[in-house]
């Protein structure tokens, strides 16, 4: 019996110890894991374009599991995984700045936003303020969609970098085709009332005047952004105006209803678009966009090479559901750009936001064929353009559908970076 007890006694202490030896473990092994660097996302994640924000989480996502998947951001210290850390500015410029002021409550220094022009002119300025009043504290923001020219030429910052091609090199990359079209006589133009949409109407008067002043302008008009709930009225005055096309820089849900609503009508004209292949657009056409739908980006997923096959059948194997179908290269080779900049950075001292911009200024990139870098003197992206047109799934040059609907686009007219480049208006001031 006491031989029992003492080797109940025995094992329970072997229990005691190896629980006390695995508690004193525990904090070193949860000291070596490398703390993440950490990207503030601030996007309309509720409200009336939340599926914007999630395609944008998703992208970012997705790129920055690449980067962690070959072992992370390489610095001396040890390699460090990115994390993306979600941020939503209900589709509101003050909510935006309410979550930068959250970022930098948490310690974060690299911000990154797009879907709003607005929301970017706004975090531009307060970022440059903040980084001026705690130098200690800078921060960083890296810009994926957000495209009124002006912010890089007269709010060009320092801390600020675009990685979409801005509203005038997509309007130029429009054009090239637009101008092609010897039976176009009448257009009407319909935008979003804020400094992007403004922007698109200014510029498509602009070179519309310059590259084909035969063509008459039969409409022109802005409505409140996200507010719209029937576009018919729109779509009547579109049809009674005689246009045989539109031209507009609409987005998310103001663009899928305008397209619903001008089907729903009749008009049976042309769309000049800068996102007409995504966000539900192509299945609100349906047959009636075929051949009708043209629409400018950075890349396509029919652009037929191996490569950029390759990297959007990954893409889908990782998002399988096709309502999640809405990839874009920019943020791949956004995300790509700044772990080259932070590796770099690294490499020459200590990393901070002015070391890793100084970096980013020179980044050049490379994925699924897709070559593109950022001029310095600006911090514009500069990258290729593509113009596509809507067609049949199965068509010759549509391989791929978009978000299941059957309905996808060939690539009809390709510009290298440096057709589609501009000139810039920016003075930067550097630290």
């Amino acid at each position: 019996m006491k031989n029992m007890l003492a080797s109940l006694i025995s094992a329970r202490r072997r229990v005691l110890v190896a629980a006390l030896g695995a508690a004193l473990v525990a904090p070193a092994v949860l000291a070596q894991a490398p703390a993440p660097i950490r990207i503030a996302m601030i996007e309309g994640l509720s409200g009336p374009i939340a599926n914007t924000g999630e395609a944008v989480y998703r992208n970012l996502v997705w790129a920055t599991e690449r980067v962690n998947a070959r072992g992370g951001v390489k610095l001396p210290g040890g390699n460090r995984p990115l994390l993306i850390e979600r941020f939503d500015s209900k589709g509101q410029t003050e909510e935006a700045l309410s979550a930068l002021r959250s970022a930098v409550d948490r310690g974060i220094s690299i911000v990154t936003q797009g879907n709003s022009s607005a929301a970017a002119s706004g975090l531009i300025e307060a970022i440059n303020k903040h980084n001026e009043r705690e130098p200690a504290r800078q921060m960083l923001f890296l810009n994926y969609s957000a495209v009124d020219p002006a912010l890089t030429n007269e709010k060009c910052s320092y801390w600020h970098f675009r990685f979409d091609a801005h509203a005038d090199m997509r309007m130029t990359a429009l054009m090239s085709v637009l101008r092609e079209d010897k039976q176009l006589k009448n257009i009407y133009l319909i935008g979003q009332d804020y400094s992007f949409g403004q922007a698109v109407l200014r510029e498509g008067r602009s070179q519309l005047a310059a590259q084909r002043p035969d063509i008459r302008i039969v409409g022109e008009e802005l409505h409140p952004m996200a507010r719209v709930k029937d576009f018919l009225p729109y779509a009547a005055k579109i049809k009674a105006s005689g246009a045989q096309a539109v031209l507009t820089g609409n987005w998310g849900n103001d663009l899928t209803l305008l397209v619903k609503a001008a089907r729903e009508v009749g008009f049976d004209g042309t769309f000049y678009t800068f996102y007409g292949n995504a966000l539900g657009a192509p299945a609100a056409m349906g047959e009636a966009g075929i051949g009708k739908v043209i629409a400018v980006a950075d890349w396509f997923p029919n652009v037929p090479t191996r490569e950029s096959e390759a990297f959007y059948q990954s893409f889908r194997q990782r998002f399988p559901n096709p309502a999640d179908d809405y990839v874009h290269m920019r943020m791949q080779l956004m995300v790509e750009s700044l772990a080259q900049a932070i590796e770099r950075a690294g490499a020459a001292g200590p990393v901070n936001a002015a070391t890793i911009a100084s970096q980013l200024e020179k980044a050049e990139v490379t994925l699924a064929g897709q070559t593109a870098r950022m001029r310095a003197a600006d911090h514009q992206f500069q990258q290729p353009l593509a113009v596509a047109v809507m067609d049949r799934q199965g068509a010759p040059g549509v391989k791929f559908d978009v978000e299941g609907s059957g309905y996808g686009f060939r690539v009809i007219r390709n510009l290298a970076p440096q057709q589609a480049e501009q000139p810039h208006r920016c003075n930067m001031i550097r630290p």
